[in-house]
């Protein structure tokens, strides 16, 4: 971010401009208006009508209303942008099998699961975005802020590609959906549009946020930006926050429409989350409240528990995937309570985050014997009586040698999360099929960036997994950077499915499944930063050794190779 002083240049003139005819605009459409509410001197209105105060007048006729278009000051405006293009290509998405044109993205389908048609299932692409930061300064205290973001594939025109030129099947999508985008093919979204209001109340430390926003906690593992993929995560709701020397408190509610953040695709939404359709469904919405705190009165160490209240609605659409590698069940009433502990000490660092779930949720079973609609051993008349239990932890130990050249930093992960024995329960052709469901057993991975923590081939959400790894990284100069990460992939429970980054199912677990070893990944990146890191070029390579679970399951054993270079902006 940066101040532009004074009026220079062409961005200068124009937006002087357009605050004149803006300003002259207003001043002609509420004449009529304010001649309507002229009194003789010294009285007052003391019955005003009841008229929508949601949309303030454009001159003031009360002592109460924002006076507008009359205190612009081009010293408090500023902007911040940035511009990525990302070519990457994928060889064996799915080992040797390919991509299920009716899964939603996945290599197979449950009736498919173990017997998977072989194909190669290439891909690539180029990705590009262009992000406009516009913000102004009414005062210290309060702040507004709008970013419009251009999310593009190069020759798609919007449109996700799937492998071998097949449309919209691609199990790692690219993004840029033309799915509600109107006009522009999904192209031109909104990513944040907020004020923020510091004191607020005349309360010293609290702060209250309100419009589109970033919702980022932790280390990304529940929330993030997830800005890896070509759109990212932004939600609309309401921001408070607390902070003294010892505790930051947030509470925050959030409104999320579910067909606007699908999450079906690995890089980002199924439909185009910044520019897509609303489904005229209040019920297809979810709420979220989020209590999150960060105690940081003790030394070295950052403590932070918090609470999630996630209620998704329902409507007879959304049953039809209904335990089917959905990467977000309908239907469901969820709690979660977590705590995260962050230590650096010295050389030293460490991380542990705790997580558990309880709640309910409806069954899966629509036209299937057990249905939501009060079919036979399911949840009648669309009631949830699955009893939700899950849990989750995320852990990991790193010592860097600062005092050597290179500053070299080893460290090891663990991260587990729950999988559900009886997962698909009450669908036709999954291994519980005709069986009532009695618990749901699957963590939830809410909007996080997965691509930081499993390995960034990003074949695995924080879902249903176990996975061990060891990453290494150094910087052999002030500009350089270079890591290396080998992450060993596994099914916390053999039952249920394997999914992806981006939480959809990316393989379907077969009837009797027993092999729990997904492969092994390799990943390098290299990222060489230049202008004081204003630009950036990073080029990564992954590769993935199938294990026992992709053979039982798909029926094929061919690894896959991922890579990308990558070239960033920022200014």
């Amino acid at each position: 971010m940066r101040s532009i002083q004074g009026r220079i240049g062409w961005a200068g003139m124009a937006t002087f401009f357009s605050a004149a005819v803006m300003a002259a605009g207003m001043s002609f459409v509420t004449a009529p208006a304010q001649a309507a509410f002229e009194l003789p001197e010294g009285e007052k209105i003391t019955n005003v009508p009841a008229i929508p105060r949601a949309i303030p007048q454009k001159e003031a006729y009360e002592l109460y209303d924002p006076k507008i278009g009359k205190n612009f000051d081009l010293k408090n405006f500023w902007i911040r942008a940035d511009v990525r293009v990302r070519p990457e290509m994928r060889n064996n998405a799915c080992f040797g099998s390919a991509l299920a044109a009716t899964a939603n993205g996945a290599c197979n389908t449950l009736a498919t699961a173990g017997t998977a048609a072989r194909g190669k299932s290439n891909d690539s692409f180029v990705q590009q975005w262009v992000r406009l930061g516009i913000g102004y300064d009414l005062s210290p205290d309060v702040n507004f802020y709008m970013e419009i973001i251009d999310s593009a594939v190069w020759g798609g025109n919007g449109t996700a590609g799937g492998a071998n030129g097949a449309g919209g099947v691609d199990a790692l999508n690219h993004n840029g959906s033309t799915a509600g985008g109107g006009g522009n093919n999904g192209r031109l979204g909104v990513r944040a549009a907020y004020m923020l209001i510091r004191n607020f109340a005349g309360v010293q430390g609290l702060s209250l946020k309100a419009g589109r926003q970033y919702v980022i906690f932790g280390n990304h593992s529940l929330f993030g930006h997830f800005d890896w993929a070509n759109t990212g995560y932004s939600h609309d709701g309401v921001m408070l926050q607390y902070s003294t020397k010892s505790i930051d408190t947030y509470l925050g509610w959030f409104r999320t429409a579910e067909s606007d953040l699908g999450q079906a695709a690995p890089v980002g939404s199924l439909s185009n989350n910044i520019a897509g359709t609303q489904t005229g469904d209040g019920d297809a919405d979810s709420d979220m409240i989020i209590f999150y705190n960060q105690i940081k009165s003790v030394p070295g160490f950052l403590i932070e528990p918090y609470y999630v209240f996630y209620r998704n609605g329902q409507n007879s659409a959304l049953f039809a995937g209904q335990g089917q590698g959905t990467p977000k069940h309908s239907n469901q009433v969820r709690h979660t309570v977590g705590n995260r502990i962050e230590m650096r000490k010295g050389n030293w660092d460490a991380i542990n985050e705790t997580v558990y779930q309880f709640g309910s949720m409806g069954d899966n079973g629509v036209g299937q014997g057990s249905a939501l609609n009060g079919g036979a051993g399911g949840c009648a008349n669309n009631g949830r009586c699955l009893s939700i239990s899950a849990f989750a932890t995320r852990n990991w130990i790193g010592y860097t040698a600062y005092e050597t050249a290179w500053k070299p930093r080893l460290a090891f992960n663990f991260d587990y999360a729950s999988g559900d024995g009886r997962n698909n329960c009450g669908v036709a052709g999954s291994q519980n099929a005709g069986q009532a469901c009695g618990t749901a057993n699957t963590f939830e991975n809410f909007f996080p960036t997965n691509h930081i923590h499993m390995g960034y081939m990003d074949v695995q959400a924080w879902k249903n997994m176990m996975s061990p790894s060891v990453n290494f990284q150094a910087r052999p100069s002030k500009d350089d950077h270079v890591e290396f990460w080998y992450t060993n992939l596994n099914l916390a429970n053999s039952q249920d499915n394997w999914y992806r980054g981006a939480q959809g199912a990316y393989v379907f677990s077969r009837v009797g499944n027993t092999k729990k070893h997904i492969g092994d990944e390799l990943d390098f990146s290299w990222t060489h930063m230049m202008m004081d890191g204003k630009l950036a070029f990073q080029a990564t390579y992954g590769y993935m050794f199938a294990g026992s679970y992709i053979e039982q399951n798909l029926g094929t054993s061919s690894n896959q190779q991922w890579g990308y270079v990558q070239l960033w902006m920022n200014f």
